[in-house]
């Protein structure tokens, strides 16, 4: 069998090294960090303080539930899942809070009150985006992107049009609402996709149908229990992870990758799946005439954002915060064109806060409360001790404001995170959060591709390459690059 070694241990990273040692393959993950998950790690504080680094919404339980039914078992097994209700709040101007009830017909009434015949609208809007989760998550998202031929297929052929791969998400919600709330409310989801909402394909009605129609999850514990569970699998099938441990060059003898240097180190190789950052990757580990893309190929694409966090605990509870609550209580257009089209630090910033201890009393000591303020950005920025202090005060002040009570002074534990940190931590292009952005010429095989044009046995995984940013997203990039890759082992 051979010798594998897979460069990060993100979602991607940990789901290419289950399947390629359930294919009885010897995998060595190599982690630059101290910890496995990559943007999902967690951190934990002496005073018992438990904090997700990354992601924090779960949906599209079906692909968590595939890749463990992969390996004969379930999610049940490893962790559990509450269903969230509200799945979350949405903050309006002058403090108006609309919660998004977990149960549609709830939610279609909700849609009536703000909106007169925006229900019906609503349920014929949810049966197009069902056919898109449909197809794009149990056939698109699973193809490479290597060859035009993977989309030579009756089915997705028949449905190209149902699919709307070429129409703007903004005007297809516009068709449907024009309450500027029920417009801001179905566009949100996108705002992480990498591109303002009328430059990304209307096929990503497909996150509205997950988010308010699947449901927002919560594992207990965190994603970290889902990082866990995932090792577990790997880690069950042989596969052995190695951390503190940095690729700092892949060495490529006959157009084939034969080792990498670790810490200085050779560890020989029969072929790499690097799952850490793509642009990475190609610039700082293999030499230039190896690599699929030119620095000029990266600096013409468009990235997803990047985001300051604040990870703070408080010692009191706040009674009126749910689990999620998104702040548009600034203007969403002002702030995507700051993201996207002029990139700058926002002039009224839109943000995001997640309150896990509301769901899960072991993630703050008893009595404390746990939260996670999230506010996107242009990548790239210009990133200070300053600048993160100046948003503090702006956040963290709407939020006093909406909640009626006072925060600042009863905080014990406060730690931010921004560009510099995930260029520090993740080699991350610009310091982005979530890869590269789904906009219609950056979708399928117009990605980064899969496999290196150059070295035989070298292969990507991740949110730069297909099928794109999100968790769902990075668990099948790996499944698929370990296909490829199976593949290309079987031939030779």
């Amino acid at each position: 069998m051979s010798k594998i070694v897979v460069i990060g241990s993100g979602f991607s990273g940990i789901s290419a090294a289950a399947y390629l040692s359930q294919a009885g393959h010897h995998v060595h993950v190599f982690e630059k960090n101290g910890a496995v998950g990559g943007r999902a790690r967690q951190f934990k504080t002496d005073s018992g303080y438990v904090f997700d680094m990354g992601p924090s919404w779960y949906w599209m339980p079906g692909v968590f539930e595939r890749f463990f039914n992969d390996f004969g078992a379930s999610v049940s097994d490893f962790y559990n899942l509450k269903l969230l209700n509200p799945s979350f709040d949405v903050v309006f101007g002058s403090n108006e809070l609309l919660h998004v009830p977990e149960n549609f017909e709830e939610l279609c009434h909700v849609f009536e009150s703000i909106e007169a015949g925006s229900s019906a609208r609503l349920k014929v809007f949810m049966e197009e985006a069902e056919f898109k989760y449909n197809t794009g998550m149990e056939n698109l998202v699973y193809k490479p992107g290597l060859s035009l031929t993977e989309f030579v297929d009756s089915d997705l052929i028949k449905g190209v049009f149902k699919l709307q791969v070429f129409s703007s998400f903004s005007k297809h919600v516009r068709k449907f609402f024009t309450n500027p709330k029920l417009i801001a409310l179905m566009e949100f989801p996108v705002l992480f996709l990498g591109a303002m909402p009328q430059d990304t394909p209307a096929l990503y009605s497909l996150m509205n149908y997950a988010g308010l129609k699947l449901g927002t999850w919560y594992p207990q514990g965190g994603f970290g229990k889902v990082i866990e569970a995932m090792q577990q699998v790997a880690e069950n099938n042989g596969a052995v992870f190695h951390l503190n441990s940095e690729v700092d060059r892949i060495e490529i003898q006959d157009s084939r990758a034969k080792s990498i240097s670790v810490n200085g180190d050779n560890f020989s190789c029969d072929a790499v799946i690097a799952t850490a950052d793509y642009h990475h990757v190609e610039s700082k580990l293999l030499p230039s005439e190896f690599r699929n893309y030119t620095e000029d190929y990266w600096k013409k694409k468009v990235f997803a954002p990047s985001c300051l966090i604040y990870f703070l605990g408080l010692n009191k509870k706040i009674k009126s915060l749910n689990h999620h609550t998104l702040f548009f209580d600034e203007d969403l257009e002002q702030h995507s064109k700051e993201i996207y089209k002029s990139p700058k630090w926002p002039t009224n910033p839109l943000f995001y806060l997640c309150c896990p201890s509301k769901s899960d009393e072991n993630v703050a000591p008893e009595g404390h409360e746990n939260l996670f303020l999230l506010m996107p950005l242009a990548p790239g920025l210009e990133d200070t001790e300053e600048i993160r202090e100046r948003y503090f005060e702006i956040l963290i002040s709407r939020l006093e404001r909406q909640v009626q009570e006072d925060i600042s002074s009863c905080i014990d534990f406060k730690k931010s995170y921004c560009v510099n940190d995930f260029v520090s931590d993740y080699n991350s292009y610009k310091g982005n959060a979530y890869g590269l952005a789904n906009t219609l010429m950056q979708t399928a095989n117009l990605k980064p591709k899969m496999r290196n044009k150059k070295v035989k046995n070298l292969f990507y995984a991740g949110q730069l390459t297909v099928p794109g940013p999100g968790v769902p997203p990075s668990i099948i990039s790996g499944k698929v690059a370990s296909v490829e890759l199976l593949k290309h082992l079987n031939k030779n």
